[in-house]
């Protein structure tokens, strides 16, 4: 018996016919479609009788695949949420901080052991901003200028939310001196993230206000979800590091972007090839 009312997605940079045609014979798929919203190879593969040995075959191809319910569609998405670092963006910022103060590996141990779930985010973050005290305001324009780049297919994915009218929130547990730039330069329309303390344009090595966790994440998604889903509506979260799984949770749709395991686990899909357009071909 076919899945019901369901496709198989298959992408990656490069999707080599001869398996999509393996995948074809393997799955009893009644078709293969090209798919155009990502800038990466993406094909449907209509209706399949069954999935058995997929997994294996896509993992050891390095191909992403989902399973797509028909009635899963773009126009449908109200809200999409993003994680900053390592997500929406290929760095962690306050790493690339701590290289310009000559303690990042101290630092980066710390975000490691964070992304991993075995330190507390709320602990973690205030070890790390600590570490940072003394450092001048001009280092983070630095590391905004020199070393942030968006993830791949970031631009893309923002337009075509913005074609389908839906919402986007950038929540993290970084600092709103990133979210505040790029809010202006994807035309983001919520942020929420954390304030670090500056005092004669130097930062004091502490955060203004509470800090940003997963707990604060996960329920601004949540609040911003009820406005915004309606009736038919529904809400997709995107992330990569454990402070993401409360988040990714609340989702209808969740994506572990790039993940480590313990997000993988809790996610809808995950994207572990192609950049984050490829999350669009997540929808019919």
């Amino acid at each position: 018996m076919k899945l019901a009312n369901a496709d198989l997605v298959i992408q990656a940079p490069q999707v080599l016919r001869e398996d999509l045609e393996i995948l074809r014979l393997m799955t009893g798929a009644q078709g293969v479609e090209p798919l155009a919203r990502a800038q990466c190879d993406a094909y449907r593969l209509r209706e399949p009788d069954a999935l058995a040995g997929v997994a294996e075959a896509c993992t050891a191809a390095g191909y992403d695949f989902a399973v797509v319910p028909h009635a899963r569609t773009l126009d449908r998405v109200r809200l999409v949420a993003l994680d900053m670092d390592s997500t929406l963006i290929t760095i962690e910022c306050i790493d690339e901080i701590a290289h310009l103060q000559g303690i990042g590996p101290q630092v980066a141990a710390v975000t490691a052991a964070a992304m991993r779930g075995e330190i507390d985010f709320r602990e973690s973050l205030a070890r790390r901003v600590a570490l940072l005290a003394g450092l001048p305001l001009d280092a983070l324009e630095r590391v905004y200028d020199e070393r942030l780049q968006l993830s791949p297919g970031a631009k893309r994915l923002f337009e075509t939310l913005r074609d389908v009218r839906a919402q986007t929130l950038l929540v993290s547990g970084g600092f709103t001196f990133f979210t505040d730039r790029l809010r202006v330069r994807l035309g983001i329309d919520h942020v929420l993230a954390n304030t670090l303390e500056v005092a004669e344009g130097r930062l004091t090595g502490r955060v203004v206000g509470d800090i940003v966790d997963a707990d604060a994440k996960a329920n601004a998604f949540s609040r911003l979800a009820e406005r915004c889903r309606g009736d038919e509506g529904a809400a997709v979260a995107i992330g990569d590091g454990a402070n993401d799984v409360p988040m990714l949770k609340r989702a209808d749709v969740s994506v572990a972007y790039h993940a480590k395991p313990i997000v993988r686990a809790h996610a809808t899909h995950a994207i572990d090839h192609c950049g984050l357009d490829a999350a669009l071909n997540l929808f019919a």
